[in-house]
């Protein structure tokens, strides 16, 4: 099954930075969480512009994999 932000009201997310980004604006991405089955991820400098769509289960193994040693 195809996944995509339109299928969702991206209007109404709520973005969040990582805590890894620091407090210089520069490159950075924006997870929105609370989505039902989904996790859409976005440029922070591009704030109007497309989301990448993750099914929950895909973000999750991505980001453990990052944070293993």
């Amino acid at each position: 099954m195809k996944i995509s932000s339109s299928d969702y009201a991206m209007s109404t997310a709520t973005w969040r930075k990582s805590t890894y980004s620091g407090g210089s604006g520069g490159d950075c991405l924006e997870v929105a969480d609370g989505l039902p089955h989904i996790v859409p991820v976005r440029d922070s400098k591009v704030t109007d512009g497309p989301a990448l769509v993750f099914r929950t289960a895909a973000w999750t193994a991505f980001v453990s994999g990052l944070k293993r040693p």
